[in-house]
C-alpha cells in the first residue's frame, strides 16, 4: 500500500473572480454551467469550440493557449489534450493557480467531485480524481436519500446559528441543540398522526 496524501476539500467562492477554461470540446463545455452558476467570469481558450460552448455568455479566445491566459486568473480548468493540460499545469503552478486537469491526474492540482444541491445544502463527493464513476454514483445515492424537506432543515440551522452567535453558545454544545431544532419540525406531523390513530 503506498502513502497518499488526504486532499484538503473546499468551497470555492468564484463570483467576479477570473476562471480560465481549456479546451473547446464537450467536456469543457460540461463544465461551464456550474462556473458561470457560481459567477465566475469564465474565459475560454481554444482553437476551436463546440457549438454549446459558442453560444454560451463567456469570453472565448479561439487560439493556442499561452501562458499569459493565466494573468488575474484564480482557478483554471484543463480540458485539453494531456499535452496542453501539462503546458497549462506548468505554467499555473509558476503562478499559484490551481488547476481542474479533467481525467488527467498527473496535471491537476484540484479535483471536482460528485455534486449534489438540495434545500441549500451541497454536498460533494471526491474520490481523490481516482474514480470519478464512483463519484457520481455516490451522489446519485445521496440525492435520493436526503430528505424533501432540507430546506427547512437549513432554514432551522440558520436560524439557530444566529441565537447561538448571540447567545455564545459553545461550538460543542450546538449539534445536538440542532437536532433538537429539526425534531421539532416534525412534532405537528407527530401530534397530527396520533390524533388519526386515536
Amino acid at each position: 500500500m503506498t502513502d497518499r496524501v488526504s486532499l484538503y476539500p473546499a468551497f470555492l467562492k468564484l463570483a467576479g473572480r477570473h476562471v480560465l477554461v481549456v479546451g473547446g470540446g464537450p467536456v469543457a463545455s460540461s463544465k461551464l454551467a456550474a462556473l458561470v452558476g457560481a459567477g465566475a467570469v469564465v474565459h475560454v481558450v481554444a482553437p476551436e469550440v463546440v457549438p454549446e460552448i459558442a453560444t454560451r455568455s463567456v469570453a472565448i479566445s479561439r487560439r493556442e493557449f499561452i501562458p499569459a491566459d493565466l494573468d488575474d486568473v484564480w482557478f483554471v480548468v484543463a480540458a485539453a489534450t494531456p499535452e496542453v493540460n501539462r503546458q497549462v499545469a506548468d505554467a499555473a503552478e509558476l503562478r499559484r493557480v490551481f488547476v481542474n486537469a479533467v481525467d488527467d491526474l498527473a496535471s491537476a492540482s484540484a479535483y471536482l467531485g460528485g455534486v449534489v444541491r438540495k434545500g441549500g445544502v451541497t454536498l460533494a463527493i471526491s474520490t481523490d480524481g481516482r474514480a470519478p464513476a464512483l463519484a457520481g454514483l455516490l451522489r446519485e445515492g445521496l440525492e435520493s436519500v436526503l430528505p424533501d424537506d432540507l430546506e427547512a432543515w437549513h432554514a432551522t440551522a440558520q436560524k439557530v446559528r444566529r441565537d447561538w452567535l448571540r447567545d455564545r453558545v459553545p461550538m460543542e454544545a450546538r449539534r445536538p441543540l440542532l437536532l433538537q431544532a429539526i425534531n421539532r419540525l416534525y412534532e405537528p406531523r407527530r401530534r397530527d398522526a396520533g390524533e388519526l390513530v386515536s
